[in-house]
């Protein structure tokens, strides 16, 4: 295709984004902006029943803190406005072009009342599925009956005139031609009773004005596509590309739903994952960069991504994966950026005088999520009832007796001690090791068990120690000792 790539992001405001959602807008700006193109933000608010107070809000926020940055919108006009399906509505736009195909003879008004339509049969469709198709009742009646009963002002709606005979076949990027029989297409509805026109319709009409080349999606509208296709010839429009992407499921493999507690954007952030991991993972949710390279920055993503290598099959969201995926951008992220994030979590966790600073570095490097830090830190607030089993280590070659011994061969030399900073309680530890003809590990894994009753901490003792301070340590080493007594 010849002309600039124009792809959109048309979400509906009907509450936090959905992780599928967010691949979609992620696709759909990285097609763009591998191209050169223009990344377009359209709502399509028609269901007003599903509309939710605040929605838009998420909508934009999300996209900030992603950095899909859209170049037009319902806050940037560049002349395809407006927007908002229902502005675009309230000017009698689709309703215009609807009234159109009623002339062609490519749609009918309907006035079936719902007591008809759920009397209709079910047929079964070649594939096995079941499904409710209408049978034209309305198409035979006259201009005269049709404005009859405009007149007298009975519910309505127009539907799309889907021949009986024949088949439609539409290309999708990923899934190649697919061919349906137009028996089980249905004459779907394009303007409904409310004189809203229907997502299926109001797509097709906004993608076409905006000059939309790229259109990105879920493919739980591949069955929708043909009747799309039949919009389109009947108004002699060119198709865009269409590029469906694959079903996401949890580890069941079953659809990624609200219940499973990480379904959307905000749910993740709240759990402490961080925005530049989740784009990361949620753009291998389908597809596979040539390299099998797995860190990516949103920069990066735009140069590599190629959708003509995203995959069929479903992608299973894999928290595990996410959560080491999210570690990695925790270990490499710019400390200052990094102890913003921590800080609360700290603060809710350590309440005494301690050097947040200090303790935000010793887990930087060890958390995945940034919850995790308070389960890493709870020994900083106070000590914990341990076991003295914590003090046995085989590959220490150190039990409990032996811990005593060392502690009370070390306190003297730590309560002379002056400067309590890491390098300094280092090297004379490892003076006194040395001195006595002991391992390093031998002094410092007592220590360390000593000042903090757990069984791994983020650091060693002696960085421990430079966090507590000489006071908070002799008095842990001495509590340790009188345990062991």
């Amino acid at each position: 295709m010849s002309k600039k790539v124009r792809t959109r992001f048309a979400p509906s405001p009907t509450g936090r984004m959905h992780v599928g959602n967010l691949r979609t807008a992620l696709y759909a700006y990285l097609i763009a902006k591998h191209e050169g193109g223009d990344f377009i933000l359209r709502v399509e608010d028609t269901d007003q029943e599903r509309f939710v107070e605040g929605a838009l809000d998420i909508i934009y926020r999300t996209l900030a803190k992603t950095g899909l940055v859209h170049d037009e919108g319902p806050d940037k006009d560049a002349g395809y406005g407006p927007y908002v399906q229902s502005e675009r509505n309230a000017a009698g736009l689709y309703l215009k072009y609807a009234k159109q195909l009623v002339e062609q003879g490519d749609a009918y008004y309907c006035f079936c009342d719902k007591e008809r339509l759920e009397s209709l049969k079910t047929t079964v469709s070649e594939s096995g599925t079941e499904i409710s198709v209408y049978d034209k009742h309305c198409l035979s009646l006259s201009k005269e009956e049709v404005e009859a009963n405009l007149a007298a002002g009975k519910p309505w709606v127009i539907r799309l005139n889907v021949p009986n005979e024949g088949t439609t076949t539409f290309h999708d990027e990923i899934y190649g031609d697919i061919t349906v029989p137009n028996a089980e297409l249905d004459d779907m509805i394009l303007i409904k009773s409310d004189g809203y026109p229907t997502y299926n319709f109001a797509n097709v009409i906004d993608d076409h004005l905006m000059e939309i080349t790229h259109v990105v999606r879920g493919n739980e509208y591949l069955s929708s596509a043909p009747k799309y296709n039949r919009l389109y010839d009947a108004f002699g429009w060119e198709v865009p590309v269409y590029v469906h992407c694959p079903l996401i499921t949890d580890e069941n493999h079953k659809k990624l739903s609200k219940r499973c507690g990480h379904s959307s954007y905000e749910d993740l952030i709240e759990q402490g994952f961080v925005s530049e991991a989740v784009v990361n993972y949620v753009a291998l949710l389908g597809w596979c960069p040539s390299d099998n390279r797995e860190i990516f920055s949103l920069e990066e993503l735009v140069e590599a991504f190629d959708y003509h290598h995203m995959n069929k099959s479903p992608a299973v969201f894999d928290v595990v994966k996410l959560k080491w995926m999210n570690g990695e951008y925790l270990k490499a992220m710019d400390f200052d950026k990094f102890f913003e994030l921590a800080k609360p979590y700290i603060s809710e966790t350590v309440t005494k005088d301690y050097d947040l600073k200090k303790i935000a570095a010793l887990v930087k490097t060890r958390i995945e999520i940034l919850p995790d830090i308070k389960e890493q830190i709870d020994f900083f607030e106070e000590l914990p009832d341990y076991d003295i089993a914590l003090y046995t280590h085989k590959k220490m070659k150190t039990d409990a007796e032996k811990s005593l011994a060392l502690l009370q061969e070390v306190l003297p030399v730590l309560e002379a001690q002056e400067d309590f900073s890491n390098d300094a309680l280092f090297e004379t530890l490892k003076g006194f090791a040395a001195e006595k003809g002991y391992k390093v590990g031998y002094v410092m894994w007592p220590l360390r068990t000593a000042v903090s009753g757990k069984q791994s901490t983020p650091g060693g003792a002696t960085e421990l120690m430079e966090v507590f301070g000489k006071e908070e340590s002799l008095r842990r080493i001495r509590l340790g000792i009188e345990k062991l007594q």
